[in-house]
């Protein structure tokens, strides 16, 4: 298995480098040459990683015991103007490494106990990535890999990990495109993201614990439902399965540029949390929901890697 997942890797980095002279990766397209230059999501060739932590506060069954491998990369291909990130996806904060260094992390990950290898915003950072993974692969790494991402994607970026990820851990932050070009500064987020998602879909169904394998939806409910909750469930109940499970986060918080817009410069109340709660009901989605009067703290361990 191990060896079939290495050609796959080995294939995708083949494709990938060669897209990167004129970087067409993600819905972007800005067409510049990676090695030289960087894109809108400000990175080069290598990776550049803000923090690598045994995270405790992902879906209950990418944490189990020993916490899932989160690894923060720098950039990103959305400008959200709430982004909690907002340092390292938007600012760039981070340290670019080498992909062998980088590697020789993911196995650090693994034998501090983690259960998976949890890629955050990892698409600025896919050739570094890839060839990371291929080192690691080399020397035995087994973690299972989850592509933790904010949903714009190219698909045919995502068909290159078809054998490569394990699990899609997904937004959908909105289901209109005027909403995600107001907010997250791109104008076709809805457009793209849905034809990513069956993508995923396509690759490994609907999350099943025992294999940790699928594709889990998060939705973050917004004020004055500008996430489109229903929208979301309907894509989800009718275009994908009402199996596939969604993540309902409430911990929306006006952070960075929110408060400049008085609609959403506030937190969501219970009756929006609980408005959106009976909507996935009501289309059969089941999955993880937050208590929303509970103040978790980030809870994460840091995984040496910057040595």
């Amino acid at each position: 298995m191990n060896g079939q997942r290495l050609d796959k890797v080995r294939n995708a980095i083949s494709i990938v480098g060669e897209r990167m002279l004129s970087c067409d990766l993600c819905p972007r397209n800005c067409r510049v040459n990676r090695y030289e230059t960087a894109g809108f999501c400000r990175q080069f060739a290598d990776p550049r990683v803000s923090a690598i932590v045994l995270h405790f506060g992902e879906e209950p069954p990418l944490v189990k015991d020993g916490g899932a491998g989160a690894v923060f990369f720098s950039g990103c291909t959305m400008s959200c103007i709430y982004c909690q990130n907002f340092a390292f996806s938007q600012k760039n904060n981070g340290r670019e490494i080498s992909a062998e260094r980088l590697g020789e992390a993911f196995l650090n990950v693994e034998r501090e106990g983690a259960v998976c290898l949890d890629l955050v915003t990892p698409t600025p950072n896919f050739y570094g990535f890839l060839r990371a993974y291929e080192y690691a692969l080399v020397r035995g790494f087994s973690l299972p890999i989850v592509f933790n991402t904010s949903g714009y994607e190219k698909p045919d970026t995502v068909k290159l990990l078809e054998g490569v990820v394990d699990i899609y851990l997904a937004d959908i932050r909105y289901t209109d495109d005027q909403i995600g070009k107001k907010y997250s500064g791109v104008a076709d987020y809805w457009s793209v993201t849905r034809k990513a998602i069956k993508e995923m879909f396509s690759q490994v169904g609907s999350f099943k614990d025992e294999e940790m394998r699928g594709v889990i939806i998060r939705h973050l409910v917004l004020p004055e439902n500008l996430a489109g909750t229903q929208e979301m469930a309907e894509y989800v109940a009718f275009e994908l399965s009402a199996s596939v499970p969604i993540s309902l986060m409430s911990q929306y918080r006006p952070v960075y540029r929110a408060r400049e817009y008085p609609e959403i410069s506030r937190r969501i109340t219970q009756e929006e949390y609980n408005d959106a709660l009976e909507l996935l009901d009501n289309y059969g989605l089941t999955g993880w929901m937050q208590h929303f009067d509970l103040e978790e703290p980030f809870r994460a361990r840091p995984v040496g890697w910057d040595q």
